[in-house]
């Protein structure tokens, strides 16, 4: 009987990691709304900004250096900037997950994924 008594409070600590665990979670993710990424095409040509939420901010087009004239070029190089800032975004959400996780002692596996 009294064995079962013991794990109580190891549940104690579990929803106690568990409440700092979304408070924290919620933090991160206000922080992560605000940061910007970018990532870019044809050397520069075109250059994508996506938040940290994966969302596309801006779209930057060197004129200059870009024949506007050629759609298909155009939507290829777009394409290609998004995904990369979109990448590279999606790495720092991983990052940032992973340093939560160790922070809060919780494997990353456990957290929710973003």
């Amino acid at each position: 009987m009294f064995d079962s008594l013991k794990n109580l409070g190891q549940l104690t600590q579990l929803m106690g990691k568990a409440q700092k665990l979304q408070e924290e979670m919620k933090k991160l993710q206000s922080q992560l709304a605000t940061r910007r990424v970018t990532g870019d095409a044809g050397g520069g040509r075109v250059v994508a900004t996506v938040s940290g939420r994966l969302e596309l901010i801006e779209i930057r087009i060197d004129r200059e250096r870009t024949d506007v004239d050629n759609v298909e070029m155009l939507q290829d190089l777009i394409t290609a900037a998004v995904r990369s800032a979109q990448y590279k975004a999606a790495v720092m959400v991983q990052e940032e997950m992973k340093r939560l996780s160790d922070e809060l002692g919780i494997p990353p596996e456990m957290l929710p994924q973003a």
